[in-house]
């Protein structure tokens, strides 16, 4: 086994993902919730792996021929992050709106899986990182699937540290208003995404 290709996926794919972004906030927001913590890790993870395979494929190399397929995801992309950066801030400033942390399931699964499609499939960003850069840097390695399989393995690991590991700030969000502080910076957080994307 190659290790020095898989460690090279492995940092490269980490680095892409570890930045604080649309979907990390999301699967933090839902890693505090405790609502399907695994199938969001899941399907985040599952999403990357797929998207990662194809740029280790060559799909890059498509998507630079067709330019208009990220350009549509761009457009797609800055009126899904409006539209939740709005309802996020909405929520910060209705207290009686804040999360008890040990209530009921109050998103729904389909709701929540709807959520992880919109944060991933119409994010550009990931169609560059994952379909170009790995796809191009891959090109390099001696072996283009072991460094596939450490940027997926690097998807895998983040995602469910941050799903799991989330529940470590518990004790903070027993707290009613710390769930407004978290809403209104989720929703600063989307409402900048979507300007640097618009602007990008």
């Amino acid at each position: 086994m190659n290790l020095i290709d898989y460690t090279s996926g492995f940092l490269l794919g980490l680095s892409l993902i570890i930045a604080i972004g649309s979907q990390n906030a999301f699967v933090l927001k839902q890693g505090l919730r405790r609502e399907h913590v695994f199938i969001v890790c899941l399907f985040c993870a599952v999403s990357d792996a797929l998207l990662i395979s194809a740029g280790v494929a060559g799909f890059g190399a498509v998507t630079a021929r067709f330019p208009q397929v990220v350009t549509i995801a761009k457009v797609a992309g800055v009126i899904f992050l409006l539209g939740y950066g709005l309802q996020s801030l909405y929520a910060s400033m209705r207290i009686s709106h804040a999360l008890d942390t040990e209530g009921a399931v109050v998103t729904s699964l389909k709701k929540a899986i709807l959520l992880c499609i919109g944060f991933t499939w119409l994010n550009p960003h990931v169609y560059l990182d994952t379909l170009v850069l790995v796809g191009m840097v891959s090109t390099g390695a001696d072996s283009k699937l072991l460094f596939g399989l450490g940027a997926v393995s690097a998807s895998f690991c983040f995602f469910f540290a941050l799903g799991y590991g989330a529940r470590l700030l518990k004790p903070l969000f027993t707290k009613p208003k710390a769930w407004n502080i978290l809403d209104g910076l989720v929703g600063v957080l989307m409402l900048y995404l979507a300007w640097h994307l618009y602007s990008s």
